[in-house]
Parts: C-alpha cells; structure tokens; sequence
C-alpha cells in the first residue's frame, strides 16, 4: 500500500547488549580487599553479619558447656542402680562457702573429668551400717565440697530413721550440681558385701569395707611413702576388720592388748598424725562394743579421736 525508502545503508552494524543492565560485580574480590566470605565492595564486612558470627560462637560456646555437664550426669543415670524404687531422702553435708579446694588432687587421683562432679555411689546393707565410711565423708567434707544423698533400694523394706540422716543436713546449693566437687551416694541395699562404684564405664565394683575405706582415704591423704610405715597401717586395717570386728572374744582381748602397748608410746597408731589405722580400729570398736571397758592408753586415744570432731557420726549412730 505504502512504499518507504531506507534511511540508512545496509552495512550499518549494532552491538546489541548481552544483558539488559551493566553492573559491576559485587562477588569479584579484589586483591586488596578483605577475604572475607561477605566482603562488601569497598573490602568491609556487614556490621550484621559479624554480629550473626559472635552470636553463632557464643551459642556453640554454650552448647560445649553443656554437653560436658551432661556426660558428667550420666554417669549416674547410667549406673545399675539407677532402678531405686524408693527414695527415701537426699540429704547434703553443710559446710561453709569457702573456696574450693585440692581441685588439682582430684584430677590426679580420679582422673580428669569434663562432667558436674565426681560421684561416688556406695552400696551398704543396713544391717551392717559402714561406720569408718561415715568418719570418712566427715574428713572429704572439710577437703571438698560434697553433694551427699542418701537413698532406699527396693530390696530394703524399712531403714531406720537414723541411717536415713545419716550424711547430715541437706546443703542449702543441693539443687546446683555444677557448685560441687564430689558426688557422695549412700544406698542402703541389700548386699552381701559393701560395693563402691566410681567409674561404671571403666572399673569393676569395689567390694569390702575395708577396700572402699582405703580408697577413700587416698582422696584425703596419699599413703605413707614410708614402706614400712604404710605396711603397719594396712596391717591395722586388717587386724581392724578381721580380728576386732569379726574375732572371737580372745581374739578382741590379744588387739586390745596390743592397742594398749602401742598407744603407749604415741599418741596415734601409724606415726605423728591420726591415719586409716586409727578411723578403722576405732569403729571396729564400736561395732565390737569394746570401747567401754578399755585400757587407759586405749581409753585416752578414744577421746582424742572423739575431739577431732570427724569420729562423731559414727558414735551418734552406735548410741
């Protein structure tokens, strides 16, 4: 219908671009910016995203923490005798708010531990109330900070009041864990023999008063380096147990006469300072009932355990 003629030649050549906008690219890094993954152009980092970074580190910083306070807490709810039907009572040692301290004696003696605490759980059969284990936690409470309970198993119909309190009143931190060094379980069960479980993953039960007594007293005191002294105390511990505590009456009367001649020419059993010779000779004792009729050597060793303070639970629970 219409007719135009062309206004330009047909050797005109347009460069058509290959994006609709031209932008600098905002991902090229140049070499004297910053490496960083979210570098803005002029080599600086978002304000926001170092505040997102700070956070992310303080969570998992947190999440460490915790992960470390619940494998320490396992270890008690992984314990076989995590299956204790009745709890009678979770009574705590008062003790005051001092520092704490031999914190680096315990990652010697126990190994370290990422955990809350340390916990000790003890087996005991209440017909047979583990007196030098009592004297024992008396003297880790003045060291350590002790969170100390006392339980019932389900083989044990009725406990008698008095082995219920029998680790003292309840701490008034009993609810924080982490505010404790050790962990000191009583469950009155019944067993043939006192067991002690520290480390269930690790170690076999320990069995015998008189084991779990010398494993206690190393948390307190390393053993004599004195061969020859550390050899008289464990021969104490033994007369202790087999002879005073389950002896015949000659048996009782041969000890008291040695006790006699030996605290004769000093003050304590094994050397200068009261030892595990003395806390178990003295309960064996009590559980004998040879305390009231003893020689004078014997009845004045008696009363200056008693002065220590640390003999008074076992004697307030043979009253």
């Amino acid at each position: 219908m219409y007719k135009v003629q062309p206004i330009c030649g047909d050797d005109v050549k347009v460069d058509l671009p290959t994006c609709m906008y031209k932008l600098a690219n905002v991902h090229a890094k140049p070499a004297n910016s910053c490496t960083h993954e979210h570098a803005l152009q002029n080599g600086e980092v978002d304000p926001s995203v170092r505040a997102l970074e700070a956070r992310q580190d303080e969570i998992m910083r947190k999440l460490y923490e915790l992960k470390a306070a619940v494998e320490g807490l396992a270890k008690t709810v992984t314990t076989p005798d995590a299956d204790m039907d009745l709890t009678v009572r979770g009574s705590l040692s008062s003790q005051s708010s001092s520092s704490f301290q031999g914190v680096a004696e315990l990652d010697t003696l126990l190994g370290k531990d990422l955990g809350a605490l340390r916990d000790i759980v003890i087996n005991a059969n209440p017909a047979q109330p583990p007196l030098t284990l009592l004297v024992l936690h008396k003297m880790l409470c003045q060291r350590y900070r002790v969170l100390s309970t006392v339980h019932v198993h389900s083989s044990v119909s009725s406990v008698p009041p008095q082995l219920l309190s029998c680790l003292g009143p309840r701490h008034p931190d009993s609810y924080a864990r982490h505010l404790f060094q050790l962990g000191f379980t009583l469950i009155w069960k019944e067993v043939p023999k006192l067991q002690m479980k520290f480390s269930v993953q690790n170690m076999c039960p320990v069995e015998g008063e008189a084991s779990v007594a010398r494993f206690l007293f190393k948390l307190l005191a390393p053993y004599p380096s004195d061969a020859a002294t550390a050899t008289l105390v464990d021969s104490w511990v033994d007369t202790a147990f087999h002879q005073l505590a389950e002896g015949g009456a000659k048996e009782r009367a041969a000890v008291m006469r040695t006790l006699n001649l030996t605290l004769g020419r000093g003050p304590w059993l094994a050397g200068r300072d009261v030892s595990l010779a003395d806390v178990a000779c003295y309960c064996c004792l009590l559980l004998a009932g040879s305390a009231s009729p003893a020689p004078a050597n014997v009845q004045r060793w008696l009363e200056s355990c008693e002065n220590l303070g640390h003999f008074g639970p076992a004697k307030v629970l043979r009253q």
